[in-house]
């Protein structure tokens, strides 16, 4: 019988406690389909999941994981829309990506063209639709208007970015020193967070705030962060990582935080988004949106920038690469061959 290799979080710690597990080949049901990954996305959820820090994880033992993009090599019965051998991309709200054969529900794909690479696809079913719900459907960012992006040369930092730019909304970016060159080169104005106030470097330059600002640590970060909106405007949060591997503690005290940030007579509001919850909750707005975002990326309107792709046998390194900090764009995981784009 078939074989399949996935990379599990056996306990919970440093990157080696991702450990190679081989099991059966999974079975599609009848209203399912399998896919053979090529490439999995690593995000900072499967980092804290593995250090134990992410309450939405499911229980050890787990395969990490919520982005892929690959070839179906099996259709269920009652599957009419999706063929063996179509090039799709998706994100699994349950986890469980890193793995060589992913048994999944159609709903939650989107077919992409064959002469794509898999690997700059695989960043839009997470970085970019993050990304685009923030911009779009939380923000409603209109054309001229000035946002803030933190961590501008990360994977949904970039992203957020590149989006704005094609709607041509003015990005101020927060980086290190070293990223301060892929932060011009993404038409955005740099910030290093390391020498400078944010808070004051982009008063300086709009005094009444910006329209919108991004932030995935929480905590007295997002504080700061909403002194830079402008009344009226809006800061949108997409974490309460608070720099480090988060917590459940972490996250009750940044859902009561955007509670009394919304309550205070400033005129700003706070949202939240967590991409799982949007997919789930709006499967149409998920799969028109990725379709779209696919067509950007075909037109060359956007272009994931891509920091590594890791052998699945050596996925520790992904996650030692991910959180040093140091990297800039998306890490991939290569879960089969790459033979597209």
């Amino acid at each position: 019988m078939k074989t399949n290799t996935s990379a599990m979080v056996v306990s919970h710690g440093e990157p080696h406690s991702l450990r190679l597990v081989t099991t059966d080949m999974p079975e599609p049901t009848p209203k399912e389909v399998r896919v053979k990954i090529i490439v999995a996305g690593v995000g900072w959820a499967d980092i804290m999941a593995r250090r134990g820090g992410y309450p939405l994880a499911p229980k050890l033992p787990f395969v990490p994981g919520y982005e892929f993009a690959g070839v179906i090599d099996e259709v269920g019965d009652e599957v009419s829309d999706f063929n063996i051998g179509d090039s799709v991309v998706g994100l699994n709200p349950k986890f469980g990506c890193y793995t060589q054969y992913l048994s999944i529900s159609p709903e939650l794909l989107v077919k992409y063209p064959k002469h794509l690479s898999a690997v700059k696809v695989c960043a839009l079913s997470l970085n970019y639709l993050t990304a685009h719900c923030m911009l779009f459907s939380k923000a409603k960012i209109q054309p001229q208007q000035s946002i803030l992006v933190h961590s501008a040369a990360g994977g949904v930092g970039s992203a957020l970015a590149q989006l704005a730019n094609q709607f041509g909304v003015r990005v101020f970016g927060t980086a290190s020193s070293n990223k301060q060159e892929t932060l011009e080169k993404l038409g955005v104005y740099p910030i290093d967070y390391n020498h400078n106030d944010f808070v004051q470097e982009v008063l300086s330059y709009c005094p009444s705030g910006v329209g919108a600002a991004f932030d995935s640590v929480g905590g007295e970060h997002l504080n700061c962060t909403v002194k830079t909106v402008k009344k009226g405007g809006i800061a949108v949060s997409y974490g309460f990582s608070g720099g480090s591997f988060g917590g459940l503690f972490k996250m009750i005290s940044g859902v009561i935080q955007l509670y009394i940030l919304n309550i205070l007579p400033n005129g700003k509001s706070v949202d939240f988004c967590a991409l799982p919850s949007e997919v789930d909750k709006n499967r149409q707005w998920y799969k028109d949106t990725l379709t779209s975002l696919i067509s950007m990326l075909e037109q060359k309107k956007i272009d994931p920038i891509i920091s590594s792709v890791v052998p699945l046998f050596q996925v520790h390194k992904a996650h030692e690469e991910l959180e040093s900090g140091k990297c800039i764009g998306k890490v991939l995981v290569q879960c089969a061959e790459i033979t597209q784009g």
